[in-house]
């Protein structure tokens, strides 16, 4: 295949559309250390067709250049320049808040200690230095005394910003608590919410990494509700949702429209095609084989002969987002009940 053909195939179905793709990380491109299977060939395939990319992630214990390394371990090409952590996003935000040689009190990983060390920071380990401000990012060292330093200079008149809120990360054995539940433990002993959260869904790291592609068109490619399709739905951005990370089909049907995405596909294989270019409510609420009614305001029922289980689960999607919350999904054929089970819903 020529170079011409390269670009040809990479630029069809869904991606035609943008000008650039902004990935979120764990749960799409890799699990934890390892490439999720056909990320590797997909970012190639967006790359040989002369489409930018970019990563955008809320994990704060890893620096760009940290995570620009382990993606080409893997086989992705990638620089520092197209990642963007919430750790440096934070750093980059408080060094102009407070300026340089403001005190900071770092509950967090080195990761995130570093960034705000070369960006003119102070760090502090003790409430008793009066720092100006408490920074909580993930760590999976972070324990009760750091959580009590934190809680004790917070209560003392330090601001709390938090490098993002997601309440779970990824891993090879399921969800395991991240940022978010940490931050759940200092919202409780204060009896407050953080001051400033950084990290998606606040929609600043989406922006920022569009601006410095100089993109007009981007497209968010995401594996949660929560962070990534609420973050590009707040940044006015198009998203694409993968069903190989933490939200799944169940969480995707209740989901309020802040958090519903623009499209849909198993994996990332669904940027090069055509049905997945369709938006989920866009067009008519029944097609490829598939069949929808309600059984009652809270009961979808699904028939048909379609094969695709993530067709069926667009075209229910269109039915659930028009009435009432979905308790319940059954089926009415063979067909259906094959879906149903591959999305777990059955």
């Amino acid at each position: 295949m020529t170079r011409t053909d390269d670009a040809t195939a990479g630029r069809c179905g869904l991606s035609a559309a943008y000008d650039l793709v902004i990935f979120d990380l764990d749960g799409v491109i890799y699990l934890i250390d390892r490439p999720i299977p056909g990320a590797v060939e997909a970012v190639d395939r967006l790359r040989r067709a002369g489409l930018p990319v970019a990563y955008a992630t809320n994990n704060a214990s890893r620096r760009s250049a940290d995570v620009a390394g382990l993606l080409r371990g893997m086989g992705v090409p990638a620089t520092a320049d197209e990642v963007v952590t919430s750790a440096g996003a934070t750093a980059a935000l408080l060094a102009q808040q407070y300026g340089p040689g403001a005190k900071a009190l770092v509950v967090g990983a080195d990761a995130l200690r570093d960034e705000l060390t070369e960006a003119g920071l102070a760090l502090v380990a003790s409430a008793d230095d009066k720092p100006a401000v408490v920074v909580q990012g993930y760590g999976p060292g972070i324990g009760w005394a750091d959580l009590a330093e934190a809680s004790v200079a917070i209560r003392g008149g330090a601001d709390w910003v938090a490098t993002n809120t997601d309440r779970t990360l990824p891993s090879a054995r399921g969800p395991l608590p991240g940022n978010g539940s940490l931050v759940a433990a200092l919202r409780t002993a204060l009896n407050r919410e953080p001051d400033q959260v950084v990290g998606k869904p606040e929609p600043g790291l989406f922006v920022s990494t569009a601006r410095r592609a100089g993109a007009e068109r981007p497209l968010v490619v995401g594996d949660r509700l929560d962070t990534d399709i609420e973050g590009a739905n707040r940044a006015g951005m198009a998203s694409l949702l993968v069903l190989t990370g933490i939200s799944d089909a169940r969480e995707l049907l209740a989901a309020p429209p802040a958090r519903r995405p623009t499209y849909l596909a198993a994996d990332l294989a669904g940027l090069f095609a055509t049905d997945a270019a369709r938006p989920i409510d866009d067009g008519p609420t029944d097609g490829v084989g598939w069949q929808v009614h309600r059984d009652g305001p809270a009961v979808l029922v699904l028939d048909g002969t379609g094969g695709d289980s993530v067709q069926a689960l667009r075209v229910l999607c269109q039915h659930a987002w028009q009435g009432d919350p979905v308790t319940e999904v059954r089926c009415e054929s063979a067909a259906a009940e094959s879906a149903l089970r591959v999305l777990a819903l059955a």
